[in-house]
C-alpha cells in the first residue's frame, strides 16, 4: 500500500501541485523501536499513577476478579510465566474496557520446597549441613531469598506490560498471609476433617519430605527386578499346595524386607508346575514345585531359565483362600519369622509378572489399603505395617540385616540374602517410567509415615461437595471439567504435612497421653493473632508451647507439631487472604493457569474452599497449554532451545511476545523460536502500518467534518458494519474468556478488508478530492472510527503500540487508551443486507482485478489507472463511477446481462498530473490543462 504518488504533481507550465494533494502526515514512525519505546511508556504510566486512577474511575462498576495463581519466587521468569501473565493481562484489560472494575492483585508463593531447596544448594556448595543451622536463621535466609526473586519477577512481569496492583501484591510469606493460612488449618481442625494417620505417601529420600502428586514427574529409570519364592505353609482350600513355592515379581527389590502378605486374583487361573530341567545359571532348582498364573507361565519360565516342566494342576485363585506363606527372608539375621497371608485383591491381573503380588503395606497405596481392610475385618489375624525405611531412604531397625543401607542400593544385599536362603528365582533389569521429584530430579519412593490428612469423605463430605462445585463451574476449554472431576473422584485423603523448615507450620498440639489432637478455639486464636504480628516464626520460639497453650495446660503434656503445611494448601487458601480482606468478591470470577493445575492449584483451591466454606472459590476456570520449541520439543538448556522472555523483549519488545501469545491457540501447547518470532514481527508490522496509515490520513481531522451515517456512500457504511461484527466478536471473547482466533481476525480485517480493499480504494479520494467533499469527509469520518476502535481493541494485547497510536493522534496530555472503555457502536451501523451485497461486489472485484493483472503482465498497460473497462453484470449494483473507484481504473461502462462479463482496453484521454487518472476531460481547462475537472475544482478550492 503506497502512502502517496511517487512522482511530482506538476503541469507543463511548471506548476507544482504537490502541496494541493492531501498526503498522509504523522509522527507515528513505521519503525517501532519497541525495546526502547516500551520502557518510556511504562515510566509514563507509573508517573501518572495510572493504576490508581483506573481504580478511582471504576468505583461503582460491577467488579471482575481474576484471582492470580502464585508463581514460585525462586528464579527469573521463563517463557511459561510470560504466556500465563500475558493471557491474564489481556483478559483483565478486556474486562476493564468492557465496563467492569477489574482489580488484579498479583501474588507469589514463597514457602516450601522450591525455595528451601535453592537455599540448601547454597549450603551444599559451601559443604555445610543445613540441619546444623538454627531453624530461625535458616528460615530468615529462605525469606531473604524469596524476597529477592519476588522483586526481580515483579519487575519482569511489569516489563511485559502486565497491569496490576504491584505496590500491594500478595505473598504467602507476608505475616498477614501466614496468619490466615494457619487460621484455615484451624478451620479444618475445628470441623473435624484434620487428622493424623499412617499411610504411604510419595517420599523424596533426597529432600527428606513427603511430596504432592503435583511435585512428581515421570522419567525413564532402570530398576532392578526379582522373582521371589514364598513357601506355602498351609492352604486349607487346597492342601496339596503346601510345600510348593508361590512366585512373585517386583521392580522394587528394596521392598522385600517390608513384605507382610501376598495378593491374588480370585478370577485368575493359576498353574502348579514341577520343574524338570533348568538352563545353566538358573537359580531355580529341578524338582521345585512352583505356582504362577497360567497365562504368564511361558514368560516366567523363559525369565527364570526353566528348560522343561510338568504341569501338575490348574486351579482358580479362590483356592488360595486362607493360605499362608513364609516370607522369602525368613531366617535372615534371625528375623522375618512372620507369615505372609494370601489376600484376595481385585486389582491383581495376569497381564504381567506372575499374577501374584507381593504386599509391602508401608510402600504402596493399594498394598496399604488391602492390609487395612483385612485388619479391620480380621482383627484376630492383624497384619503389621512396619516402618522399614527412614527419612533419608535408609533401612531402619525394622529391616534386620539391612540397617543403614539405602533402598536404591539395596537390591544386591537383598539378592545375596535370598540366594543364600534359596528363595531367589530370578533377577533382572527393567527400563520404565518411574516417579521422580520435580525439584531434585531424583527417584522417589512410597513410604508409610505418620502424616496429617484432610478427610475427603467424613461428615464434611469434601469430595462430593467438590464434585458438585465442578459441575457448576464454567471451564474453558470444557474438557477441563472431566480432568479435574476424575482426579477429585479418585483421590485419597489430602496429605497436607511436609517435613521441612520453611513454611507455615501445622500449628496444632497433640496430647501425649491419648494421642488426640487438641481442638481448642482459644488456643488457635492465640496462634492466629501471634502470626499476624510476628509471622510463622512465632511457632519456633522457645516458649511457643507454653505461650499458646495458656496457663490452664502443661506444655510437657503435649507434642508441639513441627511439620509444615503443604505449599499447595497455602496457595489453595490464597482466596482467604486476598479476596475478602481487600473487598474483592468471593468467589472469584476466574482462575487461569496451565492445564497441569487441574491436579495442582485448581484442585487444592477447590478442596480448601469447599472444606472451609462449602463452595468453590471460582466461578470459571481457564487453562492454557505449555510452551515448546519450534520443533515441538520441550525446552531444555542442554538442547539449547530455550527462548527466554527477557531476550525476546530486548530484541523485539514485549508487544511481539504478547502478539505471539494472542495469535496462538492457547488451549493447546504453543511453539516459539526464532522463525516464529520473525513471523510475529512481520504480522506486527502490518498492524502497525495500518495504524500509521490511519493516523497519516486523519491529520487535522475536526468534528465539523463528520458525516452522518445515512449520508455516507455504501462503501463507508459497509466498513462500519464490519466494525459492528468485530465489536461483537471481541465482546464475546471478553465475556467468555475465549480469545482463540480473535487477534488473527483483527489482523485479517486490517490486511484484507482495510489495506488491500478499503484503503486501496479510498486513498485516491483522501489524497485528491476537495477537502470538503462528501466522499472524502465520509472516509475520514470512518477512519476516525477505525482508529478509535482498533486502538481500543488492540489495547489489551499490544498495550504499548495501542497507547503510542492513541497519543500520537490526541497528544501527550491526552487520557491514556487504557483509561478508556471499548467504544459503544450504534446499532444502526449493523446492516446484514448491505454486508451480503458487498460480499458479491468483492467477488466481482476479485475477478476483475485478476483479469487486469493478466493484461498488465501482457503489457497492455503499466497501471490499472490506464485502463477502461466494460463490465456486464446480472443486476445493477453500483454506478459506473463507483465501479471505477472500486476497481481502481480510470473509466468504467456498465451493461446488463445474465452473467458477469468484462472488456478491458486502454482508457482514452490524457493522464491527470495530480490524481493520475486517464480521462478525456484532461486538457479542457485553460487554467489547468494537465488536470481533470475534479482536481481542477480541488485546486481552485
Amino acid at each position: 500500500m503506497n502512502d502517496a504518488p511517487d512522482s511530482p504533481a506538476s503541469d507543463q507550465k511548471g506548476r507544482d501541485y504537490r502541496k494541493t494533494v492531501f498526503l498522509p502526515q504523522t509522527g507515528f514512525p513505521m519503525k517501532a523501536d519497541l525495546p526502547n519505546r516500551e520502557p518510556k511508556l511504562l515510566a509514563r504510566w507509573a508517573a501518572a499513577g495510572s493504576w490508581n486512577r483506573l481504580r478511582e474511575k471504576s468505583q461503582g462498576r460491577p467488579p471482575f476478579v481474576l484471582h492470580d495463581g502464585p508463581p514460585y519466587a525462586n528464579g527469573p521468569l521463563h517463557i511459561g510465566h510470560a504466556l500465563n501473565k500475558i493471557l491474564k493481562d489481556v483478559i483483565n484489560r478486556a474486562a476493564q474496557m468492557s465496563g467492569t472494575d477489574a482489580n488484579y492483585v498479583p501474588g507469589w508463593d514463597c514457602h516450601g520446597l522450591p525455595i528451601e531447596w535453592k537455599v540448601e544448594e547454597e549450603y551444599r556448595a559451601k559443604k555445610l549441613d543445613k540441619d546444623q543451622v538454627p531453624v530461625l536463621e535458616f528460615r530468615a535466609e529462605c525469606r531473604a531469598y524469596a524476597a529477592k526473586w519476588l522483586a526481580v519477577q515483579s519487575e519482569e512481569f511489569q516489563r511485559l506490560g502486565v497491569a496490576g496492583d504491584w505496590a500491594n501484591r500478595y505473598a504467602t510469606m507476608d505475616f498477614a498471609s501466614e496468619s490466615v493460612i494457619v487460621e484455615e488449618i484451624g478451620r479444618f481442625l475445628m470441623n473435624g476433617s484434620l487428622y493424623r494417620g499412617l499411610r504411604p505417601v510419595m517420599w523424596s529420600p533426597v529432600e527428606k519430605t513427603a511430596l504432592a502428586e503435583a511435585e512428581i514427574e515421570y522419567m525413564d529409570h532402570v530398576s532392578p527386578t526379582l522373582h521371589a519364592l514364598f513357601r506355602v505353609l498351609r492352604a486349607p482350600a487346597m492342601p496339596e499346595l503346601a510345600g510348593s513355592d508361590v512366585v512373585i515379581w517386583t521392580t522394587t527389590p528394596w521392598t522385600i524386607p517390608g513384605n507382610r502378605a501376598l495378593a491374588y486374583g480370585p478370577e485368575i487361573q493359576y498353574a502348579l508346575l514341577h520343574v524338570d530341567h533348568v538352563n545353566e545359571g538358573a537359580l531355580v532348582k529341578p524338582g521345585a514345585r512352583l505356582v504362577v498364573a497360567l497365562a504368564l507361565l511361558p514368560q516366567f519360565c523363559a525369565e527364570a531359565g526353566i528348560a522343561t516342566h510338568t504341569l501338575i494342576k490348574t486351579f482358580p485363585g479362590t483356592a488360595f483362600a486362607g493360605a499362608a506363606c513364609a516370607a522369602p527372608l525368613r531366617g535372615h539375621a534371625g528375623a522375618y519369622g512372620h507369615e505372609a497371608l494370601m489376600l484376595a485383591g481385585d486389582y491383581v491381573t495376569d497381564d504381567a509378572g506372575t499374577g501374584i503380588v507381593h504386599i509391602a503395606p508401608s510402600h504402596g497405596e493399594e498394598d496399604f489399603a488391602l492390609v487395612v481392610a483385612h485388619n479391620r475385618a480380621h482383627p484376630e489375624a492383624r497384619i503389621e505395617i512396619p516402618e522399614c525405611v527412614g527419612d533419608d531412604g535408609t533401612y531402619t531397625l525394622q529391616a534386620p540385616g539391612f540397617e543403614g543401607i539405602h533402598v536404591f542400593r539395596a537390591h544386591e544385599p537383598v539378592y545375596a540374602a535370598m540366594t543364600a536362603l534359596g528363595t531367589l528365582a530370578a533377577k533382572g533389569k527393567l527400563n520404565h517410567s518411574y516417579p521422580h521429584s520435580w525439584r531434585s530430579k531424583k527417584p522417589v519412593i512410597y513410604r508409610a509415615t505418620p502424616q496429617w490428612f484432610i478427610a475427603m469423605d467424613d461428615g464434611n463430605q469434601i469430595r462430593q461437595k467438590s464434585l458438585d462445585a465442578i459441575a457448576a463451574t464454567h471451564f474453558v476449554p470444557d474438557i477441563g471439567r472431566n480432568r479435574i472431576g476424575a482426579m477429585v473422584a479418585g483421590r485419597p485423603d489430602w496429605c497436607i504435612s511436609r517435613q521441612r523448615a520453611w513454611g507455615v507450620p501445622i500449628a496444632v498440639f497433640v496430647e501425649k497421653r491419648t494421642g488426640e489432637v487438641l481442638r481448642d478455639a482459644s488456643v488457635m486464636q492465640r496462634i492466629v493473632d501471634a502470626f499476624r504480628t510476628e509471622g510463622a516464626d512465632a511457632w519456633y520460639q522457645p516458649d511457643a508451647a507454653a505461650r499458646f497453650l495458656g496457663n490452664e495446660r502443661n506444655p510437657d503434656d503435649y507434642e508441639q507439631v513441627m511439620d509444615i503445611v503443604d505449599v499447595w494448601f497455602e496457595s489453595g487458601s490464597t482466596h482467604a487472604f486476598v479476596l475478602p480482606p481487600r473487598n474483592l468478591p468471593f468467589p472469584a470470577d476466574l482462575y487461569l493457569e496451565g492445564s497441569d493445575q487441574h491436579r495442582g492449584w485448581f484442585q487444592s483451591s477447590l478442596l480448601e474452599s469447599v472444606g472451609t466454606r462449602g463452595v468453590a472459590p471460582f466461578k470459571a476456570i481457564l487453562t492454557h497449554g505449555f510452551v515448546l520449541d519450534e520443533s515441538g520439543r520441550k525446552m531444555s538448556k542442554s538442547l539449547g532451545n530455550v527462548t527466554a522472555p527477557q531476550e525476546v523483549m530486548t530484541k523485539y519488545g514485549a508487544d511481539i511476545l504478547r502478539l505471539w501469545v494472542m495469535n496462538s491457540d492457547t488451549a493447546e501447547d504453543l511453539r516459539i523460536g526464532k522463525n516464529i518470532l520473525e513471523q510475529q514481527a512481520e504480522l506486527y508490522r502490518r498492524l502497525r502500518n495500518t495504524l500509521r496509515w490511519l493516523l497519516g490520513n486523519l491529520a487535522g481531522f475536526e468534528e465539523s467534518e463528520r458525516v452522518p451515517v445515512a449520508e455516507m456512500p455504501e462503501l463507508e457504511r459497509w466498513v462500519l458494519h464490519r466494525l459492528t461484527e468485530l465489536d461483537g466478536r471481541i465482546r464475546k471473547a471478553a465475556k467468555d474468556y475465549d480469545w482463540n482466533g480473535v487477534v488473527p481476525e483483527i489482523h485479517a480485517f486490517c490486511a484484507t478488508d482495510l489495506s488491500a480493499f478499503y484503503f486501496d480504494i479510498r486513498k485516491d479520494s483522501l489524497y485528491c478530492d476537495a477537502k470538503d467533499s462528501l466522499r472524502r469527509r465520509s472516509a475520514r469520518t470512518v477512519l476516525d472510527q477505525l482508529h478509535r476502535c482498533l486502538c481500543a481493541w488492540l489495547a489489551p494485547v499490544l498495550v504499548f503500540t495501542a497507547e503510542e497510536a492513541w497519543l500520537s493522534r490526541f497528544g501527550e496530555e491526552a487520557l491514556s487508551i487504557h483509561q478508556q472503555d471499548f467504544p459503544t457502536l450504534p446499532a444502526e451501523w449493523r446492516d446484514e443486507a448491505l454486508a451480503a451485497r458487498w460480499v458479491e461486489i468483492r467477488r466481482i472485484r476479485k475477478l476483475v482485478t485478476a483479469s487486469l493483472e493478466d493484461h498488465r503482465r501482457d503489457g497492455l498497460f503499466g497501471s490499472s489507472l490506464q485502463a477502461r473497462i466494460g463490465l456486464t453484470l446480472p443486476g445493477q449494483t453500483l454506478s459506473a463511477e463507483e465501479w471505477a473507484e472500486i476497481l481502481i481504473v480510470s473509466q468504467a461502462e456498465l451493461g446488463q446481462g445474465e452473467e458477469v462479463a468484462l472488456d478491458v482496453a486502454l482508457a482514452p484521454g490524457a493522464k491527470c498530473e495530480r490524481c493520475w487518472r486517464v480521462l478525456p476531460e484532461v486538457g479542457a481547462s485553460a487554467a489547468h490543462p494537465t488536470l481533470c475537472l475534479r482536481c481542477e475544482a480541488a485546486v481552485e478550492g
